[in-house]
């Protein structure tokens, strides 16, 4: 922490109650009221360097003995003004990152210019914040936090910005200069948007030695500053994403529970409530970085979780829900179970989003075509033919591509059927939306269809008022040939099943 001390002469102020004076054996003629504090002063070291007190005592007629100056708003208080007065009396005042801003302002606002002396107290200021402040890594943060009382003089003075470009710089010279055995104390990243439990002490995964500390900062000086930090671009996204990740941990806990409370309430007082945490996440949202993998898939769908808890903007969820869709073989069935706010169809989950989730993955999980591209670069095809190596290169790198497309669909594929073992047993889940799910999976990725099979059975134990047309449907989405021996043997004994279905089995198993 750096400081600074303009003056010579010691401390010669004395309080008692809200009056405060200057020990002097010279009659005080100036009065100026701040707030709840009355001062005692001499309008000669006050005028000599305040211009809009020089403007106020010249309004007062000659005659009058003592002016009073009211100042109901003044930048800062009581403090900031007592500063202020104190340096035009030549008493040593100290300033550091916790009083530079309320003590510029405040010197702005009582015009202590060049104009009006030479060294006077913006300038000083200045000088300290330029060559001190900007400087140092914690001061600068603490001196942005305190913005945040005075935002319009702040941002007017150029303090603002400055901070934030200070932080930047420092972040972007040396985006990972600690080890990575660096270690935080928070609620789990996971936790705090789930279940909020017990604290933790986790290990950070990254190099990230800034992110805990710009955690600090309201959600509205954290966006720029992220922004800021992502236009040098010399920030790996994997930082930035890890930065989001702890800051999320540490403003978003115990989202989990609103979830009675949207469920049960449309009121205004829900919407006070969470309009702070709503425009939190929708901040974080924005800040993604593009590239996938810059935050895991567990952490993109807590945040989903949250964006349907507070209700969150449609252009947000949609976001999250492409962003999942791009690393979805990294889910786990925990993640996807989405609570279900609808008050109308009574789901406990939300399958909607999962569905749309599932057409995100298969949009972007198309395998990009082989031929050689007809847009841009035609020309230049033209003029030089593809080589036999530059031939090999595009087929070897089409087949990794569509190999790792195809892998991840028999990931997904897996999850899914879980996923649908989950939420078969409620009773309001319509038949329309379990075979929307289970068939928004191409056939190949299942190599087998003993976890399809399982839900299946889940899914008509709790529906036994099926008619029999509709269980022969659901079961058209079960190919009993990819069954294993054990679950065709189950099947045969099933009488739950269509006897088309038992039939098949026992078939299968002579």
């Amino acid at each position: 922490m750096k400081f600074m001390k303009l003056g010579s002469r010691p401390d010669t102020f004395y309080t008692t109650e809200a009056v405060r004076s200057v020990s002097s054996d010279v009659s005080t003629d100036l009065i100026v009221q701040v707030k709840g504090s009355r001062y005692l002063l001499h309008k000669f070291p006050l005028v000599s360097k305040c211009l809009l007190l020089q403007r106020l005592c010249s309004e007062s007629p000659e005659s009058s003995q003592q002016k009073v100056v009211q100042f109901p708003d003044f930048p800062g208080g009581d403090e900031a003004f007592e500063l202020c007065a104190k340096f035009c009396y030549g008493i040593t005042i100290t300033l550091s990152a916790y009083n530079v801003v309320s003590t510029r302002c405040a010197a702005e606002y009582l015009q202590m210019t060049e104009d009006v002396e030479k060294g006077n107290l913006v300038h000083k200021v200045d000088v300290f914040f330029n060559s001190c402040i900007l400087h140092g890594w914690k001061d600068s943060i603490i001196t942005l936090k305190k913005t945040k009382a005075f935002p319009v003089l702040s941002e007017d003075l150029g303090i603002t910005s400055k901070c934030i470009e200070a932080i930047a710089s420092q972040v972007m010279a040396r985006p990972s200069k600690v080890s990575s055995s660096h270690e935080y104390s928070r609620k789990g990243p996971d936790d705090g948007l789930c279940n909020g439990s017990e604290s933790q002490k986790h290990k950070s995964t990254t190099k990230g030695w800034w992110a805990e500390d710009v955690t600090e900062l309201g959600i509205d000086l954290y966006w720029r500053t992220i922004i800021a930090i992502k236009s040098g671009g010399s920030v790996p996204s994997t930082l930035i994403g890890d930065a989001l990740r702890i800051y999320v941990s540490q403003w978003l806990q115990n989202i989990s529970k609103y979830v009675f409370i949207a469920r049960k309430s449309e009121s205004d007082s829900f919407g006070k409530v969470t309009s702070k945490h709503r425009q939190l996440l929708e901040s974080v949202v924005s800040l993604l970085p593009a590239e996938r993998g810059s935050v895991s898939c567990s952490f993109l769908l807590k945040l989903l979780k949250a964006a349907n808890i507070l209700k969150a903007s449609s252009s947000s969820k949609m976001e999250l829900v492409r962003k999942v869709g791009q690393q979805l073989e990294e889910a786990k069935v925990s993640d996807l179970l989405v609570p279900s706010l609808s008050q109308t169809n009574g789901l406990k989950y939300d399958v909607d989003i999962v569905m749309a989730i599932l057409e995100q993955f298969m949009i972007q999980g198309q395998s990009p075509p082989t031929s050689s591209p007809r847009t841009k670069g035609v020309d230049l095809e033209r003029k030089r033919p593809h080589s036999s190596e530059n031939i090999e290169f595009e087929l070897q790198e089409s087949r990794k591509s569509s190999s790792a497309s195809h892998s991840s669909k028999l990931k997904v594929a897996k999850v899914v059927d879980l996923y649908l073992q989950e939420i078969a047993s409620d009773e309001n889940l319509p038949m329309s939306k379990f075979i929307a799910i289970a068939e928004a999976i191409p056939d190949f990725a299942r190599f087998e269809h003993d976890d399809l099979y399982k839900a299946i059975d889940i899914y008509l134990k709790g529906h036994p008022e099926l008619k029999k047309s509709e269980r022969k449907r659901l079961c058209r989405i079960l190919d009993c040939k990819k069954l294993s021996m054990e679950t065709c043997l189950h099947a045969a004994q099933n009488e739950m099943l269509p006897l088309r279905v038992v039939v098949q089995q026992e078939n299968e198993l002579k």
